[in-house]
C-alpha cells in the first residue's frame, strides 16, 4: 500500500517512505499546489519586490531582478547552494527528506509546479536517490546545500545513487524517460528553503532509538537478574510519589520482565540492603531517557506538519519570515543526543559490575577455563567505556553555536543538521553498549543455574547466549557480537517475549 501526500504525515509514514514504500499525491493535494502556483503567476504581473521571487537571496534581497532572468535566478540558486561536502548521507535519509519536502511543497502555500513536486515523487518511486553529502548545512535558512543537492539531480545535474550505484543524475533520468525540470519564478528557493535534511535524519535516528531504548529496558532486567539485584526499587508505590510518565513505565517493564524470577526469590530475604544506582535507578534515569524520547516525538510531528521555507504564498501577497529556522529541531536533536549517551552511560556501569569480581558475586570477568590464562570478558568493559567516553563529547549541544551568514543578513543559525548528524552517531555507540550488556548479562545470569530467570525474558537469554560459542579458553567473538548488535537494534527482539 502506497503512502498518500494528503494532510497528515506521522514518523511510520516517513520511515516506511525510507525504507521503500512508494508514494502518491491527493487530489486535495494536487488541487492546493496548483492554486498556490497561480498566486505567484499572478503577483509576477506586479512590479513590487517579492523576496527570493523577483529578487536576489540572502544579503543580496534587495538587488531586482528582470522578468527575464527571473526563470534562470532559480536554477543558478540551486547550482550554486549545492555545496555540501562530507560523507554522503544514507539513503534512507535522504528518501526521508525529499518526503518531507514534497510533502511541504504540497500544503499550498509554495508556489511550486505540480510537475516539481510529482518528479521528487518520480525519484521516490524508481528509486532514484540523490547524492546528498552530509555537511554544509547551519540549519538556517534551512537546510540550504543538502535540499539543493536534491534539487540539483531533479535538474539532471550532479549524482544520484541508482541501484546501489553512484552515477550521473543526466544519464539515470534519460534511463528512467524522466525529463530534467527547468525551474520556474520561486521554484528554486521552494525546493532550498526548509528544515527536511535535519528533521529527515533526526525522525529516522527517533524511530531507531524507540526501538533500541525498549530493547534496553530487557537487557537492564537480564543485569539486574544477573547481579542478584532487588525488585524492590520498581514497587509502583514509589513512583506514585514522583510520578514521571517515563519513570512509572520504565519501572513497570522491569517488574513485568522480572516477574516469575527463581532468581530474585532465592535472596529475597538476603542482608544485602540497597544496589548500586545503576540497578537500584533504572526507572529515574531510564524514564527520563523515555520522557525525552516522548518530547522529540512530539517536536517531529510538528515540524513534519510544518511549512517551513520562505517566503510563504498567501491570498494576495508573499510574506517573509523565519520559519526555516531550525532551531526547534537542533534543540530536539541535541536533547536525543544527551538522552542516548545517558542510556549508554548507565548500562556500562552496569556492564563493569558484571565483570568486576569485586562486586559482582561472579567469576571473574565471567570467564571460564583456567583463571589467569583467559581473560574472559574483561575487554568488552574497555569497548563499553570508549564508547561512553565517545559520546560524551558528541552530546555537547550543537544548538548553542552560531556563525553570520551572507554578510550578517543570516546573523543567527542553528546548526541543527550537525545535532541530527552527530545523533546517529551517538545511537550507533549506545546500540553496541546495549548489544554488550545483552551478551554479558546473559551469560552472567547463567550461573545462577539451576535457578532461572523471569519467565518472559528466559527464551531471550537461551538465544542470545546461543550466539556466542562459549568454551573453556578465550577466543575471537567479533562476528557473534554482530549478530547481537542486530537482534538489540532489531524491533522484533521485544516482540520475541510478548
Amino acid at each position: 500500500m502506497n503512502y498518500v501526500i494528503e494532510d497528515r504525515i506521522t514518523l511510520e509514514d516517513v520511515v516506511k517512505v525510507a525504507k521503500g514504500e512508494k508514494v502518491e499525491i491527493s487530489q486535495k493535494a494536487v488541487e492546493r499546489i496548483n492554486n498556490s502556483r497561480r498566486k505567484v503567476e499572478k503577483l509576477l504581473s506586479s512590479d513590487k519586490a517579492m523576496y527570493g521571487i523577483n529578487t536576489g537571496f540572502g544579503a543580496l534581497a534587495t538587488v531586482k531582478i528582470s522578468k527575464e532572468e527571473i526563470d534562470d535566478l532559480q536554477s543558478n540558486l540551486v547550482r550554486s547552494h549545492s555545496v555540501g561536502v562530507g560523507p554522503i548521507l544514507d539513503e534512507e535519509s535522504t528518501r526521508a527528506m525529499m518526503l518531507l519536502r514534497a510533502f511541504s511543497l504540497s500544503r499550498g502555500y509554495s508556489g511550486v509546479k505540480i510537475e516539481t513536486v510529482n518528479q521528487i515523487i518520480e525519484f521516490l518511486n524508481r528509486g532514484v536517490t540523490p547524492v546528498v553529502p552530509s555537511q554544509g548545512s547551519v540549519g538556517s535558512s534551512g537546510d540550504l546545500a543538502p535540499l539543493a543537492h536534491v534539487a540539483l539531480a531533479m535538474m539532471g545535474e550532479g549524482d544520484v545513487i541508482y541501484h546501489g550505484k553512484v552515477m550521473d543524475a543526466s544519464k539515470v533520468l534519460e534511463i528512467e524517460g524522466l525529463k530534467p525540470l527547468k525551474y520556474s519564478a520561486k521554484e528554486g528557493l521552494a525546493l532550498t528553503n526548509g528544515t527536511q535534511a535535519m528533521t529527515a535524519i533526526l525522525a529516522l535516528v527517533l524511530y531507531d532509538s524507540k526501538v533500541l531504548f525498549e530493547n534496553s529496558l530487557i537487557t537492564a532486567s537480564i543485569s539486574i537478574d544477573a547481579l542478584k539485584g532487588s525488585t524492590t526499587p520498581f514497587d509502583p508505590r514509589i513512583h506514585e510519589l514522583r510520578p514521571y510518565e517515563g519513570q512509572r513505565y520504565v519501572a513497570s517493564r522491569i517488574m513485568e520482565y522480572l516477574a516469575g524470577s527463581e532468581i530474585r526469590a532465592s535472596h529475597i530475604n538476603c542482608s544485602k540492603v540497597q544496589d548500586a544506582y545503576s540497578l537500584r535507578a533504572i526507572p529515574q534515569v531510564l524514564g527520563a531517557v523515555k520522557d525525552t524520547l516522548d518530547y522529540v516525538e512530539r517536536q517531529l510531528d510538528i515540524e513534519m506538519n510544518a511549512v517551513t521555507d520562505n517566503p510563504l504564498v498567501f491570498e494576495d501577497e508573499v510574506l517573509s519570515g523565519g520559519n526555516f529556522h531550525g532551531e526547534p529541531m537542533a534543540f530536539a536533536a541535541d536533547f536525543l543526543g544527551i538522552a542516548l549517551s545517558e542510556l549508554g552511560n548507565i548500562t556500562e556501569r552496569r556492564i563493569d559490575r558484571l565483570v568486576n569480581p569485586l562486586v559482582s558475586g561472579l567469576p571473574p570477568f565471567l570467564a571460564d577455563g583456567k583463571a589467569g590464562l583467559n581473560s574472559g570478558l574483561m575487554m568488552w568493559q574497555y569497548t563499553a567505556a570508549s564508547l561512553v567516553s565517545e559520546n560524551k563529547v558528541l552530546s555537547h549541544p550543537a544548538s548553542v553555536d552560531s556563525i553570520p551568514t551572507s554578510a550578517y543578513q543570516e546573523d543567527h543559525v542553528s546548526m541543527g543538521t550537525i545535532a541530527a548528524v552527530k545523533s546517529r552517531k551517538i545511537f550507533e555507540n549506545v546500540s553496541k553498549i546495549i548489544a554488550i550488556e545483552a551478551m554479558i548479562a546473559s551469560k552472567g545470569v547463567r550461573y545462577h543455574l539451576p535457578l532461572r530467570t523471569g519467565k518472559k525474558i528466559e527464551p531471550l537469554v537461551d538465544l542470545i547466549n546461543s550466539k556466542v560459542k562459549y568454551s573453556q579458553r578465550d577466543h575471537y567473538m567479533g562476528k557473534e557480537f554482530e549478530e547481537i548488535l542486530i537482534m538489540v537494534k532489531n524491533e522484533n527482539m521485544r516482540g520475541m517475549i510478548e
